[in-house]
């Protein structure tokens, strides 16, 4: 157990990470089009130098359907956990299975906007586009607000959703869906790059909480990281 530990607390950091993917996809009028589907993802850490480096899950997938998303990612295989989530109540849910653990914790937008304060940033916005998986996108200048010398470009679509489909996130200020953006939770700071969307059907079972999990606090899921 000792020797996973520090692959399973990067993991975790990552998925709080990867919800900013997923929130990002929360959709009301529809203008793009395109509301129901799936977009693959490469994640990377950006500190080479980081301990944790090595043991960044490389991958994340979103299936998303109008206001209703699930972000999925595992690690070696063994730690399966996924964030479901629903614009319309302001809710997410983190649900997590490793060994013979299986539960489940549901925060509220107070929460998640909390959780905004660990990642502060200034954007600027630019006439610049370019094409990203065949979407029209946008680029947006970022810079730190506790690092003013640190800055990056950052991607985002209006073809994928509607203005405000990134509200609860750090770059509310940009009105449609990030495809290419830098997100940092925990101490470690990840990239996520889309690198495919498929306008495929989604039913609606899979942005059901798994039956079988046991349903824990946010307080009881962190302890259960703290404990690793």
């Amino acid at each position: 157990m000792s020797s996973l530990k520090p692959i399973i607390k990067t993991f975790n950091a990552l998925i709080i990470c990867g919800f900013l993917v997923t929130i990002a996809s929360c959709k009301g009028e529809h203008k793009g089009g395109n509301e129901e589907g799936i977009i693959e993802f490469d994640t990377e850490a950006m500190d080479k130098n980081h301990p944790l480096y090595g043991f960044a899950p490389s991958e994340a997938t979103l299936k998303f359907k109008k206001e209703k998303f699930i972000i999925e990612m595992s690690a070696m295989g063994m730690f399966n956990t996924s964030i479901i989530g629903n614009c319309k109540t302001k809710t997410m849910t983190q649900a997590v299975r490793f060994l013979n653990i299986n539960q489940a914790c549901t925060e509220n937008e107070k929460d998640i906007v909390a959780s905004n304060n660990d990642y502060p940033i200034k954007i600027e916005e630019t006439e610049e586009t370019k094409d990203i998986l065949g979407f029209k996108c946008y680029k947006a200048r970022v810079t730190k607000t506790n690092e003013p010398s640190v800055s990056f470009d950052v991607w985002y679509t209006k073809d994928l959703g509607m203005e405000d489909c990134n509200a609860l996130t750090p770059y509310a200020q940009l009105k449609g869906i990030m495809l290419d953006y830098r997100i940092k939770k925990m101490g470690i700071e990840m990239r996520f790059k889309a690198t495919s969307y498929s306008n495929t059907e989604i039913p609606n079972k899979v942005f059901e909480i798994p039956s079988d999990a046991k349903i824990i606090s946010k307080d009881e899921m962190a302890e259960f990281f703290n404990s690793l």
